[in-house]
């Protein structure tokens, strides 16, 4: 059985024909149903979080990213809309779930705020940003060359801890993508990081996401986490779902047999599926 978990509506409106192209595409690809992960820089409440925890002074970084940050796409909806959207959609058939990707803030007593008014089949928290610096981008993707590679994996392990040690979320979102531009540390640096990583993940109950987008979006052109972390995934048993993380129709179920059979290659045999936060486990199709 296929699920795809991670995926975006953000560069369409809230629109029955718009969004009904995912779900083709979803049947097209033999997924039994997929779940919706906005992320909360689409959301009007969040805006503050945003402002008060990223880099947004006079550097190359702070310019760039207050540049992202008033993108259109950017905090054009509100959580009430976005709640309505889904349980319209579920109330027409479509097989759909309604998750949020939630970003690495430090104030997560804010966040459980905002997120307390709302009935979620799960959520995700992805690192995007690691001491306020956005890492993904590719305009500033030279700053890993600022500190040693082994620095950069344990400030990056250090923003996972802080948000796994809360209890609130149900799954990491595309673990270590921080390969994503080819900066790749020796194994033995790191790999006591990501040991320690699958150890809070395991204390938390949390779930892995692996994510195909890391294959087609960026450079290094693999499915994350990359083997060195699914080892300890494997190793501390830790549950897995499948994603695409797409951001357009044409991405929803992108290589997920794939995925599939790359879980199965650390003898992981069983994904995720989420109702109203329950788990249940079913076999990788």
């Amino acid at each position: 059985m296929l699920m795809d978990y991670h995926m975006h509506f953000e560069f369409g409106q809230y629109d029955e024909e718009w969004v009904k192209l995912f779900f083709e595409q979803a049947k097209k690809m033999g997924l039994k149903e997929i779940g919706i992960t906005e992320h909360t820089h689409g959301f009007k409440e969040f805006k503050d979080l945003y402002y008060d925890e990223l880099i947004l002074d006079n550097s190359e970084i702070g310019e760039f990213q207050k540049q992202w940050l008033e993108q259109k796409t950017k905090f054009c909806h509100t959580l009430d809309e976005y709640r309505d959207f889904i349980n319209m959609l579920k109330s027409k058939g479509y097989p759909v779930k309604m998750g949020l990707e939630v970003c690495n803030f430090r104030n997560q007593e804010k966040v459980a705020e905002l997120l307390s008014n709302y009935e979620w089949d799960y959520l995700i928290t992805s690192v995007h940003f690691i001491n306020g610096w956005g890492f993904d981008f590719s305009k500033l993707k030279h700053h890993f060359d600022d500190k040693p590679l082994k620095e950069i994996w344990k400030d990056y392990a250090k923003e996972i801890e802080l948000i796994a040690n809360t209890g609130k979320y149900d799954i990491l979102g595309h673990p270590f993508n921080l390969r994503l531009f080819k900066n790749i540390p020796e194994k033995a640096d790191v790999q006591e990081i990501l040991e320690n990583t699958a150890k809070v993940l395991k204390a938390n109950n949390m779930v892995v996401d692996i994510n195909t987008g890391t294959e087609h979006r960026y450079p290094i052109k693999e499915i994350t986490p990359y083997p060195d972390f699914m080892e300890m995934v494997k190793k501390y048993d830790i549950p897995v779902i499948l994603s695409s993380d797409a951001h357009y129709p044409e991405h929803v179920g992108y290589k997920i047999k794939e995925a599939g059979e790359y879980a199965k290659s650390f003898g992981i045999n069983e994904s995720v599926m989420f109702d109203k936060r329950k788990r249940k486990f079913v076999e990788i199709g």
